[in-house]
């Protein structure tokens, strides 16, 4: 009965998924309900923006979730499991494109092609350029980072994991992972300069 159901809705991560793997249904939709937007928007960055696979690998995520949460340990961070599963299929799927490089840099030309930044004299941009622009511009100097670096950056920046989640995530020491952030923020740091420091308060954007 309703009634006697269950409230998942304020069971940890990590108490749910012992659920999810003896079929709970209920205690699925919310694990769903809490990662589905955030899942879909890595995988979107991370897959060059293409909405058809962004979506199709979410889906493909969580029937992965179904198959093995009952290996889920416990004790582990279930964000943690959830990323490092996420960020596998994206490796597999690199490897699985023979013409990666190519791809990526015809859509980085279409990305630019897109993006108009209007300058006044001075180099830097007009002082009513709106965020928006300045959040696609981002966006933009995001998805030509390899993928290793993007993936640091969004997990760090978007995600607001720490430098030891990421490393156990990807799998590697956490000062490659230090690394890869400060090359990173250098890099953006340079496509960006034509911003003013005021210009913006870029903690406000999202990422």
């Amino acid at each position: 009965m309703l009634f006697f159901r269950k409230n998942y809705e304020t069971y940890s991560d990590e108490k749910l998924l012992p659920l999810v793997a003896k079929g709970q249904e209920h205690a699925f939709n919310v694990f769903y309900q809490r990662y589905a937007g955030r899942m879909h928007y890595y995988f979107l960055r991370m897959l060059h923006q293409d909405e058809e696979r962004a979506n199709d690998f979410t889906q493909d995520l969580f029937v992965k979730v179904i198959a093995h949460a009952a290996k889920f340990d416990p004790t582990r961070k279930c964000t943690t499991w959830l990323y490092s599963i996420a960020s596998n299929m994206c490796k597999n799927e690199y490897r699985r494109l023979s013409r990666w490089n190519k791809h990526q840099e015809v859509f980085h030309q279409e990305v630019a092609e897109t993006v108009e930044v209007p300058c006044g004299e001075s180099g830097y941009l007009p002082e009513n350029l709106d965020r928006q622009l300045f959040g696609r511009y981002l966006d933009r100097a995001i998805s030509e980072l390899a993928p290793a670096h993007r993936e640091c950056f969004l997990l760090r920046y978007r995600e607001e994991m720490s430098i030891r989640e990421i490393s156990q995530i990807l799998d590697c020491p956490e000062g490659t992972i230090k690394s890869r952030l400060h090359y990173c923020l250098k890099k953006l740091s340079t496509k960006l300069k034509i911003f003013r420091p005021d210009h913006l308060d870029q903690k406000s954007v999202d990422y």
